[in-house]
């Protein structure tokens, strides 16, 4: 779950970077990350998303580490609430680029995977831990 926390944290942090040197990301071959980019959803409220992204994979990293090294099942328990918050959120970017946009960011897809992938171990460590 760190790792995923961190991964997503790197995806994250890169987006914002690009998004504050004001450059479209580099998406390769695959095209769509440029149309994300420059959206009118690319902030809220004037912040760029993808500070929300950072912000939030900051939290879930420190969550998750704490789980990892102290076994303190607060910290598991919060990693799964964060999950359910960042699907909800990810879900719905998502929307908007399939079917607002009309564009794929592969970073973007990236960080909903992480994120995805990050609650499913949340879940399965919690069911396999002690109470």
């Amino acid at each position: 779950m760190t790792l995923l926390a961190l991964a997503g944290l790197a995806v994250a942090s890169y987006l914002l970077a690009a998004r504050v040197i004001g450059e479209a990301p580099a998406c390769g071959p695959v095209k769509g990350c440029d149309t994300v980019a420059a959206s009118e959803y690319a902030t809220v409220l004037g912040v760029p998303v993808a500070l929300f992204g950072v912000a939030f994979s900051v939290v879930l990293a420190a969550a998750a580490a704490v789980w990892w090294r102290r076994g303190d099942r607060r910290a598991l328990y919060l990693v799964y609430a964060l999950g359910i918050l960042g699907i909800g959120a990810v879900a719905y970017l998502t929307y908007l680029e399939l079917f607002v946009i009309e564009a794929i960011c592969i970073w973007c897809v990236t960080y909903a995977v992480t994120i995805v992938i990050g609650w499913v171990v949340a879940v399965v460590a919690l069911r396999s831990s002690p109470a």
